[in-house]
């Protein structure tokens, strides 16, 4: 059954006119009849976003965040939720009503569906099986939602591959904060490739293009031993989609999972908590391919 209730969200992030946060969003308003609800894109810097969440109104459901705003949101909301603090991210911002009837001020709260996207899209390659051994390669903010999804999923103590060990300060505080116990290491060739080759799941958190020196590296490791890779793949990059390196794993014959299937199950998440209808994940699902056809 439709309503014409009129709710406003939106993804702000900067740049953000590559989203494809709308199409998710937009698919489930569809298939949930949520005829007069809206999903609109905003490009907004650091330094305006404390602006943008003194103009919300009662009118508005919630938002999603891309970088370069999930972590200076946490300061300027009014509750943040245990994961979303542990991880040091915020992801999805809630609105609820504050004070009087129609009064229009709002309460906002800050969670986290990162985590759960990680989790359900590794679940998509792992089946059943849990997790002993991880492995994630980056360690910015979309890392520590990694280490929270494969702690979930069984490994609290995973090997992560930086570039650098002095800036990964967030990523360490995160780590005190979610109570794992991670081992950190610098990229290495022999060290980081034999890793990947291994562990039950990889999470790679890199930039697009970053993690491709490890495609060949891994080919040329397994192919002569005639093996593949132990573990599952996800690639948090669907841009250029597949990656090097998810298309190495597969050549290989294990499995890999790609960005864009994180990010539908991230949205789905969103949808669930800003609406508060199970999300219609296969609407979403169909809305999403065509995309990226």
């Amino acid at each position: 059954m439709s309503t014409t209730t009129t709710r406003r969200a939106a993804v702000l992030g900067h740049p953000v006119a590559h989203s494809l946060s709308p199409v998710l969003h937009g698919a489930a308003y569809r298939a949930l009849g949520l005829d007069g609800w809206q999903y609109g894109v905003h490009d907004v810097t650091e330094d305006a976003l404390e602006g943008f969440l003194s103009d919300v109104d009662a009118g508005w459901a919630g938002l999603s965040l891309t970088m370069p705003l999930k972590q200076v949101v946490i300061p300027l909301l009014d509750h943040v939720d245990p994961l979303a603090e542990a991880v040091g991210a915020v992801n999805t911002v809630l609105f609820s009503a504050a004070g009087g009837s129609g009064s229009g001020a709002v309460t906002i709260t800050g969670t986290n569906t990162d985590v759960h996207g990680i989790v359900a899209a590794l679940r998509e390659g792992l089946g059943v099986r849990g997790v002993a051994d991880a492995v994630i390669l980056g360690g910015g903010a979309t890392a520590a939602s990694a280490l929270a999804a494969v702690a979930e999923l069984g490994c609290v103590s995973p090997r992560v591959f930086v570039r650098s060990l002095d800036r990964i300060g967030p990523l360490r505080a995160a780590v005190a904060r979610m109570g794992v116990s991670p081992s950190f290491e610098v990229f290495d060739e022999q060290a980081t490739t034999s890793a990947l080759a291994v562990a039950d799941a990889v999470v790679s958190t890199t930039p697009k293009y970053a993690a491709d020196q490890w495609a060949p590296l891994l080919t040329g490791l397994l192919t002569g031993a005639g093996e593949k890779p132990r573990g599952v793949l996800l690639d948090v990059v669907y841009d250029p989609r597949p990656t090097a390196l998810q298309s190495a794993w597969a050549a290989l014959g294990a499995d890999a999972v790609g960005g864009e299937r994180m990010l539908l199950h991230q949205a789905a998440e969103q949808v669930r908590l800003m609406t508060g209808r199970p999300a219609p994940l296969a609407a979403m699902d169909e809305a999403l391919r065509r995309a990226l056809a």
